[in-house]
C-alpha cells in the first residue's frame, strides 16, 4: 500500500503521524511511504531522517495526497484539504467528527473511509486515545496553574500553596484516561484536589491510590455545582467514546466561581463537557474569558509538546497502520474488532452510530457496506 504522511496544517500543530522509526517499521512491512517535504520539522526530524528509513519524500501536499492509497495524520483534515478527498482514499488519523459536520458531510461526499483513532476500542479501552488523553491531562494542570497568575489574567493564586497558605483547589471532572493524568499531576504538585465521576469503581480505585490526599464526589448537578463554586481550576475531562459531550458545567455554574478562576475543556474537540465553551481556541490565543472566569479551549493539547506527543502516539497509531495497509481495510475491520470500530464513514455512509446521533443522521452498520462491496 502507498501511505502518505503529510504535513499537519491546523495552527500550532507540530506533532506528525510518524517518527522515522515507524516509518522503518512500515517500509520494512513492504510498503510504500510518502512523506510532505518539512513534516518533521516540529519534533526535530529531518527530510534525511525519514529518507533514511525508508521514505519516498514529496515536496507539496497534493502530491502527498494525490499518490498515497492511505493518509496517515495526526488531526482531521480542515476544509482547505477537503479538495483532496476522493473515492476509495483511507484516512488514519483523530476524526472527533461529532462535532464536526462539515467534515463528516465532506468524507460522506466523497466517499472515503475515515478510520478514527478515538473510536479503535479493545476491551473498552481506547489505546489511540490514551497516550494524548494522558498528555492532556497532565497539561490541563501546567497550563491552568500558569493562567492562574496575575500576569495571565488568573486570581494570582498558587495552586501548591506554601507553609502557612493553603494549597488551591483543583476540580476534574470525568477519571478517565485524562481526568486521571490530570489529579496524578495536581496531587503530585500539592494542591487540593476534588476527583468527580458517576463510576464508583473508579473513585474507589483513585481513593486507593491517592488517600486522603484526594477528595472523591460521585457526579451529580448538585455535587458539580458545589465543588466548581470553590474550584481555582476546574478540568472538564468527560468523554463518551465517538460521540459529543454532555455539558455537565452549567453557565449558572460557571458564574458561581470567582473572578479569575481558570477552566480548561479537554474534551472540546468532542464538543466540551462546559455550557460556556463554545468555541475552539489556540496555542497563540488560548484563553477567552467569559463572566470573569478564563476558559481554555485548545482541541490540540498535545500539539505543544509536539517531541513526546507525537512519539507516543506514533509508538501507538503504528501496529494498526501496518495492519489496514497489509491486509486492506476490509480484511483488516473483518480481523480486528478493534479496527472495525474505528471505521467511521465507509462509501458515503457514516457506520458510527455516535457519530450519526450527533446529527440525526442515518446510521448503516459497516457489514452492510462491506457484503455490498463485495456483492459486486
Amino acid at each position: 500500500m502507498i501511505i502518505g504522511i503529510p504535513t499537519e496544517i491546523k495552527e500550532e500543530e507540530f506533532r506528525v503521524a510518524a517518527t522515522p522509526a515507524t516509518v522503518f517499521q512500515i517500509t520494512q512491512a513492504g510498503h510504500t511511504v510518502l512523506v510532505q517535504s518539512g513534516a518533521g520539522a516540529g519534533i526535530s526530524a529531518t527530510d534525511e531522517d525519514y529518507r533514511n528509513s525508508g521514505a519516498e519524500i514529496l515536496q507539496t501536499a497534493e502530491e502527498v495526497w494525490g499518490k498515497a492509497e492511505m493518509i496517515y495524520k495526526v488531526k482531521e483534515p480542515l476544509e482547505s484539504e477537503y479538495k483532496y478527498l476522493r473515492e476509495g482514499l483511507i484516512i488514519f488519523c483523530y476524526l472527533h467528527m461529532a462535532n464536526n459536520e462539515s467534515l463528516l458531510n465532506a468524507l460522506i461526499e466523497n466517499n472515503v473511509v475515515s478510520i478514527a483513532y478515538e473510536t479503535i476500542e479493545v476491551d473498552k479501552t481506547l489505546p489511540l486515545l490514551k497516550p494524548m488523553s494522558e498528555i492532556g491531562g497532565c497539561m490541563a494542570i501546567v497550563e491552568g496553574s500558569n493562567l492562574l497568575k496575575h500576569s495571565q489574567g488568573g486570581k494570582g493564586r498558587l495552586l501548591q500553596g506554601v507553609p502557612g497558605v493553603p494549597p488551591g483547589h483543583v476540580v476534574v471532572i470525568g477519571s478517565g484516561t485524562a481526568g486521571r493524568g490530570a489529579i496524578r499531576t495536581a496531587v503530585g504538585i500539592g494542591a487540593r484536589v476534588t476527583a468527580i465521576d458517576r463510576n464508583i469503581d473508579k473513585l474507589s480505585a483513585l481513593q486507593d491510590i491517592y488517600g486522603p490526599r484526594l477528595e472523591t464526589q460521585f457526579s451529580s448537578p448538585y455535587n458539580i455545582s458545589k465543588a466548581v463554586k470553590t474550584a481555582d481550576l476546574v478540568v472538564g475531562a468527560v468523554l463518551v467514546t465517538g460521540a459529543r459531550t454532555p455539558k455537565v458545567v452549567t453557565e449558572e455554574m460557571v458564574k458561581s466561581m470567582e473572578p479569575g478562576s481558570v477552566i480548561v475543556d479537554i474534551a472540546v474537540d468532542q464538543g466540551g463537557c462546559v455550557e460556556t465553551i463554545d468555541r475552539f481556541t489556540t496555542h497563540s490565543d488560548p484563553v477567552y474569558i467569559r463572566h470573569g472566569v478564563l476558559h481554555y479551549a485548545v482541541p490540540n493539547i498535545p500539539g505543544t509538546v509536539a517531541a513526546t506527543a507525537t512519539t507516543a502516539l506514533s509508538n501507538a497509531t503504528s501496529r494498526y497502520a501496518i495492519e489496514i495497509a497489509n491486509q486492506g481495510w476490509i480484511q483488516a475491520s473483518d480481523n480486528n474488532p478493534a479496527i472495525k470500530k474505528g471505521i467511521n464513514t465507509a462509501y458515503g455512509k457514516i457506520t458510527y452510530k455516535g457519530v450519526a446521533d450527533a446529527f440525526e443522521k442515518e446510521y448503516v452498520d459497516l457489514d452492510n457496506i462491506i457484503h455490498r462491496i463485495l456483492k459486486h
